[in-house]
């Protein structure tokens, strides 16, 4: 859904705009000093003069990424994250112009907002699917004036090999920038009292089904107490140490507390699973369902 701006915001993103296409462009030799300015020494003065001149640079691209429905301001917000970040990297050594490197740190951090926020499905995940999110529309336009006729199978076969992307992908993100958005809360039809959400199925547990979880959770704690309370104080360490906590215990960390050896530890712990078996099967078939095994 497009996102339309209040008058307060238009005018001030024309007048943000206005002021950043009145600052002058800058020579190569000029650039690059303060370039090296920023870079050697730190110039903050040269960091500004540096990105201010290319502020224009980055309302150009917004431009180009209004046709999302975001809005203009953000954009440009969005555009001066990747011209700083740009400035950060920029090598002077390289020979290369600012403008061109810039260019692309700008159309990157708009592109990944774009992808963050055209919807509330997350869109374009893998490069192949972000090459698909911007380049579909002005393929399948091309390929429908060329031939007339909307994007039928040959048309998506195309756009597959152009933009070296499987035709399922092609097919998935055509259906996904077909449809839009819409809110769990909205009526199903106008006037009526239903919503969406009020057909989606609950897959959380009954009442009674937890009430039976709760008893049967507490049956199975007094049957492992039960069991505990059989075994040895040594072997109970071993258990609670090993067994019954988030990380357990090693061999060797239990062998150092009992002052005993890692192989005896391992023997002992063997024994007390035993023990543990033995007596929960007096209560269940299936002894091992309430244990972890060796």
């Amino acid at each position: 859904m497009a996102h339309i701006d209040d008058p307060e915001t238009q005018r001030a993103n024309l007048s943000f705009i206005k002021a950043a296409m009145k600052v002058p462009m800058l020579s190569r030799e000029y650039e690059f000093d303060l370039a090296r300015r920023w870079r050697e020494r730190g110039d903050t003065a040269a960091l500004h003069g540096l990105v201010g001149a290319y502020t224009r640079l980055v309302v150009s691209t917004a431009t180009r990424f209004r046709n999302y429905g975001l809005p203009m301001g953000d954009l440009v917000q969005e555009g001066n994250v990747g011209l700083m970040q740009a400035a950060a990297r920029f090598e002077p050594e390289r020979d290369v112009r600012f403008s061109t490197y810039a260019a692309w740190w700008i159309r990157s951090a708009m592109q990944d907002y774009v992808l963050r926020n055209w919807s509330i499905v997350r869109t374009g995940t893998t490069a192949a699917q972000k090459s698909l999110f911007f380049n579909l529309r002005r393929l399948r336009a091309r390929i429908e004036d060329q031939s007339g006729r909307p994007l039928g199978d040959a048309g998506r076969r195309k756009i597959a090999e152009e933009l070296q992307v499987d035709i399922l992908d092609v097919e998935a993100m055509e259906q996904r920038l077909a449809g839009n958005d819409q809110s769990l809360n909205a009526p199903v039809r106008e006037g009526g009292d239903d919503d969406w959400q009020d057909f989606l199925a609950c897959t959380r547990p009954s009442p009674e089904e937890v009430v039976i979880g709760l008893r049967d959770a507490d049956t199975r704690s007094k049957w492992l107490a039960e069991a505990l309370s059989e075994l040895s104080p040594r072997e109970r360490t071993i258990i609670a140490g090993r067994r019954l906590r988030d990380e357990g215990a090693t061999l060797e960390e239990l062998g150092r507390a009992l002052g005993v050896s890692k192989e005896r530890v391992r023997q002992l712990e063997h024994r007390a699973l035993q023990k543990l078996r033995q007596s929960i099967s007096r209560h269940v078939e299936q002894a091992q369902d309430l244990l972890i095994e060796a």
